[in-house]
């Protein structure tokens, strides 16, 4: 687990995992400044430090901090069900042969509520991971996507995803992760348009609401369909402002 301020969620989440791991180990952000690191201690977690430069970076070097063949990622804010524990007892038992790492499908739970549709179901994740035959692309500061050294199975049940509480939350993190995305955008060279500040925020909104079928989840789906549009505004609005500044650097 790679985390900072979670004294709210750590302990559960690790307890969750404490199920069927052999070993239990925290990677913390050393800007930490609530008690993760000691409710992490009290669960029985290994726990070290590491500067942040990025998500995937510090998904890395928590590999390297596990000694175990497989290694299975879990965010503070996550939970194993008792269904996933007891299917990954199973998966143990046979023995993970002939993949690399295995994806399961997650819940995402809005203000207590399990989405449906807008894109957040099944939103598989690929998290249990082969230690050896795995590395996260570090091109990416968020949204991580790990690469393997094969091919992934499937597993079916699911993790439980306690996403958002607040509205004030949401648009925090939808925030961080929009300008960390325009970073990425920049490092690979794509630059936006202004077209792009009208039409990607209201494809997203179509995109979330009407092909995803966010209609499903009634009025929480309309509002987060267009709190994913905001997201999307505030990319491009970033991405040009980087732009600016790069062009003023040239001159």
């Amino acid at each position: 687990m790679i985390a900072r301020d979670e004294e709210r969620h750590i302990g559960a989440a690790l307890q969750s995992a404490a199920a069927i791991a052999d070993e239990l180990v925290v990677l913390l952000d050393p800007r930490t400044a609530d008690r993760s690191a000691e409710i992490a201690a009290q669960h029985g977690a290994v726990v070290r430090y590491h500067p942040f430069s990025s998500f995937s970076n510090q998904r890395n070097h928590a590999l390297g901090l596990c000694r175990g063949a497989w290694v299975l990622f879990l965010d503070a804010d996550e939970r194993l069900s008792a269904e996933l524990v007891a299917e990954l007892d199973q998966w143990r038992t046979e023995g993970g042969v002939n993949f690399a790492g295995y994806s399961m499908p997650r819940y995402n739970l809005y203000f207590g509520r399990a989405l449906r549709g807008g894109g957040w179901y099944p939103d598989r994740q690929l998290r249990l991971l082969r230690r050896t035959q795995a590395h996260y692309d570090e091109a990416r500061l968020v949204h991580e996507l790990v690469q393997l050294d094969g091919s992934a199975g499937q597993l079916r049940q699911h993790l439980l995803h306690i996403n958002i509480e607040h509205w004030a939350e949401l648009h925090e993190k939808q925030r961080r992760y929009a300008i960390a995305e325009a970073q990425t955008l920049v490092r690979a060279g794509r630059w936006a348009k202004w077209r792009n500040l009208v039409l990607q925020p209201a494809r997203e909104v179509w995109r979330r609401f009407v092909t995803w079928r966010g209609y499903r989840d009634g009025a929480l789906g309309l509002a987060l369909a267009l709190t994913m549009g905001y997201y999307e505004l505030v990319k491009y609005v970033h991405l040009k402002a980087l732009a600016r500044v790069r062009s003023h650097d040239r001159v």
